[in-house]
């Protein structure tokens, strides 16, 4: 009996021992039974909340969204209406200012010609062909200053031909000064 009880004692006592694992595994899946239960019940209550909110956004949101898109379609299609013809205006005044630009331009060239001196604007008509005046004002000029070059030079030689023949002659210096 004695051996008995020891072996009833020692199950028991192993038993007891079992109880007290068991029961502080329990208490610990118990604990995370909790935790995992509030871990839910908050995730549930967000789902509920953003549900709640698709749900205002649906009913309220969504007809705002519409109605703005659609005043947004309107504008557009006024806008598309209206961009050619701001284009084209556009393009009208650029080609004004082009042209209002370039007439500016010609006129200061034309008033800086105007301003240079006679001798400048008539060496630059004869000598080159950059001078802003048309190819028969040009050819005239050109003409002009080659008979009166060879007039020049035809006097001068005359001139000259007859000093020298003064000279060989003593007509000129001295005694026998001409009258």
């Amino acid at each position: 009996m004695v051996v008995q009880a020891k072996r009833v004692l020692s199950r028991t006592m192993r038993y007891d021992s079992q109880i007290k694992d068991l029961d502080s595994s329990l208490r610990e899946h118990l604990g995370n039974f909790r935790a995992i239960e509030t871990s839910i019940k908050d995730a549930l209550a967000e789902l509920n909340r953003n549900t709640q909110r698709a749900d205002q956004a649906l009913s309220v949101d969504i007809p705002k969204l519409k109605d703005e898109l659609q005043g947004s379609l309107v504008i557009l299609q006024d806008l598309s209406t209206t961009l050619p013809r701001i284009r084209l205006r556009v393009a009208n005044i650029r080609r004004a200012y082009n042209s209002g630009r370039t007439k500016a331009q010609q006129l200061v060239s034309d008033l800086t010609w105007l301003n240079t001196e006679f001798h400048e604007r008539w060496k630059l008509i004869i000598f080159t062909s950059s001078a802003p005046v048309s190819w028969r004002w040009k050819v005239a000029m050109r003409i002009w200053f080659a008979i009166l070059f060879f007039t020049f030079v035809w006097v001068v030689w005359i001139a000259i031909s007859g000093a020298y023949r003064a000279h060989r002659q003593g007509l000129l210096w001295g005694e026998r000064l001409m009258s």
